[in-house]
């Protein structure tokens, strides 16, 4: 059987976190083939959510590789915890690093796969000095902090850079997308090089959660050429 092209990842941050080990039963029964972590400091982003307990016990309970967004000011600080608790993927963002190719490094060395993201604000080439060295790129299409945020459609270009670079360099990496993702423009996003869609109320506060998850695979999948 053919792998999926376009991979969904459910952000648990609208999730019943009363009822966590079962809202990813229902998702990862449903399809998902990640789960999706954000994780806020209160300092980078103004808010403040996750940490590495909530991975270690999501590990507990799904063999999907964990997806941790660290919106934190110092992941140096941050990146051997998240990979200890159980995440495979540990994506920053470059502003908040010193160095982000030795933090890139070490999150290979450690283990584990190394992602950057971008906020909308932030112009694609923030991400392009690393792209031959990351597993994942992060395009972000809300600003971060918050769950349930309006999708900010003026990113597509950006998105469209990365996915661009990617072809033309014949680079390897995957291209996560992150914000107000729903069936409506799930579309969109795969057209202009979206990969994984990481989509949190649109799941987890729908009335049917792994129907919402398989509607936004197969409005993305629509647009696979």
């Amino acid at each position: 059987m053919n792998e999926p092209r376009v991979l969904i990842s459910p952000s648990i941050l609208a999730a019943d976190f009363a009822r966590l080990g079962e809202a990813i039963a229902v998702v990862e029964k449903a399809g998902a083939d990640m789960i999706h972590i954000d994780v806020m400091d209160g300092h980078f982003v103004p808010n403040l959510t996750l940490g590495p307990v909530i991975v270690k016990a999501v590990r507990g309970v799904t063999s999907l590789p964990i997806d941790a967004h660290l919106m934190v000011t110092d992941p140096e600080a941050y990146a051997s915890v998240f990979i200890d608790a159980g995440a495979d993927y540990v994506v920053f963002h470059s502003e908040a690093s010193e160095d982000p190719a030795t933090l890139i490094d070490r999150i290979h060395d450690l283990g584990g796969k190394a992602g950057l993201a971008v906020n909308p604000p932030n112009p694609a080439e923030q991400l392009e000095p690393f792209l031959s060295g990351i597993d994942l790129a992060l395009v972000m299409t809300v600003n971060p902090g918050f769950a349930g945020q309006s999708f900010i459609g003026e990113v597509m270009p950006k998105l469209r850079t990365v996915s661009d670079w990617k072809r033309e360099r014949g680079l390897e990496f995957l291209i996560e997308v992150d914000g107000g993702i729903g069936p409506s423009n799930a579309g969109t996003v795969v057209e202009n090089g979206g990969e994984v869609l990481v989509a949190a109320s649109a799941i987890f506060k729908a009335d049917d959660p792994a129907a919402a998850l398989r509607e936004i695979r197969a409005a993305g999948e629509r647009a696979v050429v």
